[in-house]
């Protein structure tokens, strides 16, 4: 996984982030971006998780504000799948069940080593109610404990101008399958 280089500023983020914010406003509306861009300032981890998304080819934007926090939401949004996180099984021990052909990596850990949490079921329907994302690929969604207890995973994916919520042995993966991200600032 990429790794946040000292060449790439923060400045530079910012005005991506910024550009893409101004650029897709129905995401966000009544939010202001000097607001988002004071709450990233205040936290330099956060901005690093962010350009580990943006490296990884989540196109990060801000999606809303978490009404119990006040935290901004940021969810990748780029129309597919994130490049640089597919072909992941969904989690370490999917990983280490499987006999041969193992993945490179799985998405719970390349999560938590970015610092952000896999989407939701609930997150990937919001999401999708934003735009047509995962027309071509797949995400691995966080899923619940009884449905891991039971050596599955969930993902999403829009198809058929629909959004499907399958199942998967979490020990698979599949080249365009990867995992979307929140990150609360």
């Amino acid at each position: 996984m990429p790794r946040t280089s000292c060449s790439n500023s923060h400045g530079e983020l910012l005005l991506t982030l910024k550009t893409r914010f101004e650029a897709n406003k129905a995401r966000h509306r009544g939010i202001e971006w000097s607001a988002v861009e004071s709450r990233l300032k205040a936290s330099p981890k956060k901005l690093a998780s962010l350009q580990l998304m943006e490296e990884t080819g989540g196109e990060p934007d801000v999606v809303g504000i978490e009404k119990k926090t006040g935290e901004v939401l940021f969810y990748d949004c780029s129309t597919e799948t994130p490049k640089g996180r597919v072909s992941v099984c969904y989690d370490r021990k999917g990983l280490e069940s499987r006999k041969e052909h193992k993945p490179k990596d799985n998405a719970m850990d390349m999560a938590e080593a970015m610092g952000v949490t896999m989407l939701t079921e609930e997150e990937y329907h919001a999401l999708q109610k934003l735009g047509e994302f995962d027309q071509k690929t797949s995400s691995w969604l966080r899923s619940p404990d009884a449905i891991r207890k039971l050596g599955g995973a969930l993902y999403g994916e829009r198809r058929y101008n629909r959004i499907f919520i399958g199942h998967n042995g979490a020990q698979s993966y599949y080249a365009v399958r990867g995992f979307r991200a929140c990150l609360k600032v």
